[in-house]
């Protein structure tokens, strides 16, 4: 299949749509209506919502993937590792809007899509990778090793995946300043620098 431009329409529309209404509550018709086409037209270029919602999903997963895994693969710190975990999925999530709402929003749906074992395999290793960092930052004693590597991971996961949902980037201050906020917490706390 060719990929269009209205293709693409369609693809940002369903993801702005997912990430709002849910995958289940959005219409055939809404997702048309935003690119002006008529319903019956929208499976020209798609079989159905469900393999938007999965291409949208698998996209941004396949792209979280490819990164950590480059990032496993750098010879690099734990602190260093850390800090580019967190700016990769920054940068994946800025290349792919709405993907991880649509994701973290949406389990239960996902869980009946044709994707959904790629899906699952794809989560285990981006956290399978997040593990990796931590339990290895614990060993060499770079990070603290009084709390449980899984706290860790779920700490620093939410922190970098609920700031996507609030953060707006201005002149000031933008992902790439968050993304530096984020790794400074974790690694230096909050107390005032000396």
């Amino acid at each position: 299949m060719e990929w269009s431009e209205r293709h693409t329409l369609i693809m940002e529309q369903a993801a702005a749509l997912f990430a709002t209404k849910g995958i289940a509550g959005t219409k055939v018709r809404d997702i048309a209506d935003g690119v002006g086409i008529l319903s019956g037209s929208l499976y020209h270029y798609f079989p159905s919502k469900d393999a938007i919602a999965e291409l949208i999903v698998t996209q941004y997963l396949d792209a979280l993937v490819e990164e950590y895994k480059k990032i496993l693969e750098s010879t690099h710190d734990p602190e260093d590792r850390l800090d580019d975990l967190v700016k990769a999925s920054f940068r994946v999530s800025q290349a792919h809007p709405h993907a991880s709402e649509i994701y973290q929003n949406n389990g239960t749906y996902l869980r009946k899509l044709n994707a959904h074992r790629k899906i699952r395999a794809a989560a285990r290793t981006t956290k399978d990778a997040w593990m990796s960092v931590i339990e290895s930052g614990i060993a060499s004693g770079t990070f603290r090793s009084d709390l449980p590597a899984e706290v860790l991971y779920g700490m620093i996961r939410d922190a970098v995946w609920l700031s996507l949902r609030w953060f707006v980037p201005t002149s000031e201050f933008g992902i790439d300043d968050l993304a530096d906020a984020v790794v400074s917490v974790f690694l230096e706390g909050i107390e005032t620098r000396s």
